[in-house]
């Protein structure tokens, strides 16, 4: 197979982006000479931008759009996509239709889910081939299995776990401490997300610095109580993506909810601990170093329930006693 130039869809979200981002490695070790573009959400490309193994990131705004109602930012989004160049494949790694859309717009030359295994089955009506993976594994098993199919690639589990790192790399923060770790408290939904006065039970008896990452005013509400009544815990300034991919970066570890910034330490190989509660590890590759500990819910990966609140449950000296031992 020929290829001298592809495009990667893979619009959102932050964690599905880190997790996707793992094949490109494996990419170039097979071709080294080819260019790959990705396509996605303009809030995300930060975090793409200055990846070694991309040779151009294209963005769009579909949330403006239909936050709008723009029609002619419609049109010139779609106008922007048709121009893009002619590659040699397009593969898309979200299986939406949205991301099927888009991928259309770009060329034909379409490789996707099937329709028993895209999260959105319609997707698979605009792809010219496509590969059968279960849903239910491992969303980084089926960004793997997928781009094997569509690139004749043989990434297995074992170079999963040998993986280098699959983020950019930049320079450490100027306001952390030597051998810190962090904390990230929160989440998309509301139910997944560890109480505080637990989270601050943790930091209490956690042997290093510990740096509270938030996103938005309620989580840095959050994160000013714990640093309030633990002494040893910060709350992060405001953060990009690239100052947080730092941060995450250079922890000795980082414990959080199935959430990106957690997801990134994985991205990093930082030693780290996800918490789950109405979801499950499927969202993560667990090796040694990186760890689920989720509450006794029997989750249906088909039918999330989002009103699940048994990540309460977890018990913190569980945590402790895990994140003690990768500490070591």
């Amino acid at each position: 197979m020929k290829l001298d130039h592809i495009a990667i869809v893979r619009l959102s979200a932050l964690g599905d982006i880190v997790n996707s981002t793992i094949v490109l490695q494996f990419i170039h070790q097979k071709y080294p000479d080819i260019k790959i573009d990705w396509i996605t959400e303009e809030v995300f490309a930060p975090l793409l931008d200055e990846h070694p193994f991309i040779y151009k990131v294209h963005t769009i705004n579909l949330k403006k759009i239909k936050k709008e109602k723009s029609f002619s930012l419609l049109k010139k989004t779609v106008s922007k996509l048709k121009n893009l160049p002619k590659y040699d494949l397009i593969i898309d790694m979200q299986g939406l239709l949205k991301s099927a859309l888009v991928s259309r717009f770009i060329g034909k030359k379409i490789h996707g889910y099937d329709k028993n295994s895209a999260r959105e089955k319609l997707s698979s009506l605009f792809y010219a081939s496509a590969s059968n993976i279960p849903y239910d594994i491992s969303v980084i098993k089926r960004n793997v299995l997928l781009m094997n199919d569509a690139l004749d690639l043989h990434i297995d589990d074992t170079m999963i776990e040998n993986k280098l790192p699959i983020l950019p790399s930049y320079k450490k923060l100027s306001f952390t401490q030597d051998d810190y770790c962090v904390f990230v408290i929160g989440a998309s939904w509301e139910s997944k997300i560890y109480p505080k006065e637990r989270v601050a039970e943790i930091c209490k008896d956690l042997p290093c610095k510990i740096y509270i990452v938030w996103g938005n005013e309620k989580e840095k509400s959050d994160a000013e109580f714990i640093m309030a009544n633990i002494q040893n815990t910060e709350v992060t300034p405001k953060l990009n993506l690239k100052e947080l991919s730092s941060l995450i970066a250079h922890a000795k570890l980082v414990i959080g909810n199935d959430t990106g910034p957690t997801h990134m330490a994985w991205a990093y190989n930082i030693p780290s601990i996800t918490l789950f509660g109405p979801t499950n590890e499927r969202m993560i590759f667990p090796t040694v170093k990186n760890i689920a500990i989720h509450s006794n819910s029997l989750v249906d990966i088909f039918h999330i329930n989002k009103n699940d609140f048994s990540i309460k449950n977890i018990v913190p000296q569980n945590i402790i006693n895990k994140a003690k031992e990768l500490l070591q």
